[in-house]
């Protein structure tokens, strides 16, 4: 007699996840670069304005207030979607205020700090409240924190342009009174260097650049626009020309290559922007450590020699 076992059928194995489809898909990388080539410009735009920023940001010690200056843009932004008065015009709103209250209220370096980090849970919390509040689609509420790729129109980036060009203009004017305030503020406060209306000056216009970054990148992210490539450039430099002219280099790069990568995925924008600007800032000081140490060895032998 023969006996027939019943065995049930074989699972199929569960789909693995195509990890690179979701980072990386170019089968319609054309059509996607001709839609989105607005978004690459205003990626040039921002590259151009955060690797020009970014010097007196570092030489002033100003990061963690450009996080804070980040939130309350964060803020405006959802407040200018939930009221539906435009995402730009909220971002400028709330970074105006934020830059104009640490540049009046931070003289120095502790108060600064406090008032920044004052600010930053607020505007975070606002901006949560605002996009908790908003019925729209959830890409919109999470484009404002991370960024993402979406088509920019022509009046969009016709204002990221006009934003972009004031603060380029406002730099190139006060770029060597700010300088000299930035290097030594005592010394150039004694020469009759207006140092206090300088610093408020400064940090709205680094309001403005935050408010363009935040546009692009996110709330969260926009340091590794505003702070990172001016930390690679001074990292291999300490030329007053080379500086400013490597640190826009390397934001462009940023900016441009992650636009790029990011045309054909799933994902936002930021992972692939910050990924490629910590790997620059990472060669800059590789190679900034290997250089020191060359002249570390060159004085030990000029010294045994003599």
């Amino acid at each position: 007699m023969i006996v027939h076992l019943w065995l049930p059928p074989l699972a199929a194995p569960a789909a693995t996840p195509d990890w690179w489809s979701q980072l990386f898909d170019f089968s319609n990388y054309g059509e996607l670069l001709a839609l989105l080539q607005n978004s690459i410009l205003a990626g040039a735009v921002l590259g151009i304005v955060g690797g020009l920023i970014g010097v007196f940001v570092m030489s002033r010690d100003l990061a963690f207030a450009v996080h804070g200056i980040s939130e309350l843009s964060f803020a405006g932004a959802a407040a200018g979607l939930l009221l539906g008065v435009g995402v730009v015009e909220g971002s400028l709103v709330g970074s105006i205020i934020a830059a104009a209250v640490i540049g009046v209220l931070g003289s120095r370096a502790r108060e600064r700090n406090s008032i920044t980090a004052v600010l930053m849970p607020f505007g975070l919390g606002l901006g949560i409240l605002f996009l908790a509040l908003y019925p729209g689609r959830s890409s919109n509420k999470f484009g404002l924190l991370t960024g993402q790729i979406v088509a920019v129109d022509d009046p969009k980036l016709a204002s990221l342009a006009v934003i972009s060009l004031i603060v380029v203009v406002g730099l190139l004017v006060v770029w060597r009174p700010l300088t000299f305030a930035s290097v030594d503020a005592e010394v150039a406060a004694a020469r009759g260097v207006p140092v206090r209306a300088l610093s408020l000056v400064f940090m709205l216009l680094l309001g403005l650049a935050v408010a363009v970054g935040v546009q692009v990148v996110g709330a969260l992210l926009v340091l590794s626009v505003l702070v990172t490539p001016a930390a690679a450039a001074l990292r291999i430099s300490s030329s007053p020309i080379a500086v400013p002219v490597l640190s826009t280099v390397f934001a462009v790069v940023s900016l441009v290559g992650g636009i790029l990568l990011a045309l054909g995925s799933s994902v936002p924008i930021s992972p692939y922007v910050t990924t490629i600007s910590f790997l620059i800032y990472l060669v800059c000081r590789v190679s900034s450590s290997r250089r020191s140490h060359r002249a570390g060895n060159r004085r030990r032998i000029v010294g045994a020699e003599s």
